[in-house]
């Protein structure tokens, strides 16, 4: 008997578990963005028509060539939509018909309206300006080119200022699932994150299967040191929550390397035997690597590997690592095991490269269902 592609299976579980989802609730931060997305022209012909650069490795060489000399550059704006690990996956997950609480900088003392679409879907705290990222897009990467003065103000203070100490309770107490994203970013994260195991965590009360994830966004420019503490400290929530650390194919290297990992880094044994090591170093429930055509986890069981429906021009890539994010986590609200959550994340991905929205369950069902 021929088995039920893993894609049917995923659309299946998620079907069987459409009508619980309202009742899933989840708290995501801490940061936020104003995303322009950006094309750069390579040749313009009329005010109107404009070939972009391909590649970020052709732009490179325009930029190359002009060392010593000078250039400049056109970006246009193709688009503007709320951008930040934190505020990208609420969104995400809201979409699908979680209960989502989001806390980041959204705008203060009045919320950015690129966030008020957000703030309908969720319940939505903010306690800081929004950053701004200028993410250039091309077929084979992304330049995101950030301005994040504002994050320096998400500090356990500020949080607790602005928000409330009751609220931020509550936010862990009363979910499924907790996402306290972009560690890269905001220089008090792993404050934090200890302030939440210290002051929050000792007081949770029982509630079986609370997940907790982490996506660091991108930490080559931290200090190996500072990663090692975090990530240390990140494995500490293991024992309140099932805790679940994301990373892109590069991010699992650089987090590999500061842990000590001195294998390959070149194909998907690498990204496997990478994931594995991050994970018995850390000893959490699973690392998860999403490379753009496959993804992996890691967990005691051993490691899971799925394809991704990969796409040679996205519409828009921006965000794609969030809602990958996004769909494995909600794998693990519906109890799904981890090749199901693989392919729901590489799904959720997949419909977002392709239509630049998040999806709804259904809509996200159907397109499992002809992948």
């Amino acid at each position: 008997m021929i088995a039920e592609p893993l894609h049917r299976r995923a659309a299946a579980a998620l079907q069987g578990a459409i009508d619980e989802l309202p009742a899933r609730r989840a708290t995501i931060g801490l940061d936020g963005f104003v995303d322009e997305i950006v094309s750069v022209v390579d040749k313009r012909e009329s005010t109107k028509i404009f070939t972009p650069f391909p590649t970020l490795t052709s732009f490179g060489e325009r930029i190359k060539n002009a060392a010593g000399k000078s250039t400049n550059a056109e970006l246009v704006v193709q688009r503007v939509k709320l951008g930040g690990n934190g505020a990208i996956m609420a969104n995400a997950l809201a979409s699908l018909g979680l209960r989502v609480t989001c806390i980041g900088n959204l705008g203060y003392p009045t919320l950015h309206p690129v966030f008020e679409e957000l703030a309908h879907r969720a319940t939505v705290y903010s306690i800081a300006e929004p950053g701004h990222t200028d993410a250039l897009e091309f077929t084979d990467g992304k330049l995101m080119l950030g301005r994040i003065a504002s994050l320096n103000e998400i500090t356990w203070d500020n949080l607790v200022a602005r928000v409330g100490h009751d609220r931020l309770f509550e936010a862990f107490a009363q979910v499924d699932l907790v996402g306290l994203q972009n560690w890269t970013m905001i220089p008090a994260m792993t404050d934090i994150w200890q302030r939440v195991l210290d002051d929050i965590c000792p007081q949770l009360p029982d509630r079986p299967g609370r997940r907790f994830f982490v996506d660091l966004a991108d930490p080559e420019r931290r200090k190996p040191g500072d990663i090692v503490t975090a990530i240390k400290t990140l494995a500490k929530f293991q024992r309140y929550f099932e805790t679940y650390l994301g990373l892109n194919e590069k991010e699992s290297f650089e987090i590999g390397h500061a842990l000590g990992y001195s294998g390959g880094t070149d194909g998907e044994s690498a990204v496997k035997a990478v994931a594995k090591f991050i994970h018995d170093k850390t000893k959490i429930a699973g690392v998860v690597v999403h490379p753009r055509a496959f993804a992996v986890t890691a967990c005691a069981a051993g490691v899971v590997k799925v394809d991704g429906p990969f796409v040679e021009k996205p519409l828009i890539s921006t965000g794609a690592g969030d809602h990958f994010n996004t769909g494995f986590c909600l794998g693990k609200l519906i109890a799904a095991d981890d090749a199901i959550a693989l392919q729901l994340g590489v799904g959720v991905s997949g419909y977002y490269v392709r239509t630049g929205k998040s999806p709804s369950a259904k809509e996200l069902t159907e397109f499992l269902r002809t992948m």
